[in-house]
């Protein structure tokens, strides 16, 4: 059982994905304070359910990856979404 947030997922609304990065960011920077440990890698994830952007906060340093994946090929979304909760 996962005691700690490592992935922050944020809905965003369908005509505007980036819209949600900033809140998304937000969960991120809470989460990392709620776990107490400030160099754990927190990731976060953007989607309106048919793209989606993924996000790293390590310390202070704020990644956004500039592309936005869809649904196809399925292979590709899962590959990220499990790298993300192995490295977590």
């Amino acid at each position: 059982m996962l005691e700690r947030p490592i992935i922050m997922m944020v809905e965003a609304k369908p005509e505007n994905l980036n819209a949600g990065l900033g809140q998304c960011a937000a969960e991120m920077v809470a989460a990392q304070i709620f776990n107490q440990q400030p160099d754990q890698i927190i990731y976060g994830c953007v989607t309106n359910g048919e793209l989606w952007k993924f996000l790293k906060l390590q310390n202070t340093d704020l990644t956004i990856d500039l592309d936005a994946y869809s649904l196809e090929p399925i292979e590709r979304l899962l590959g990220i979404l499990i790298y993300l909760a192995c490295e977590g």
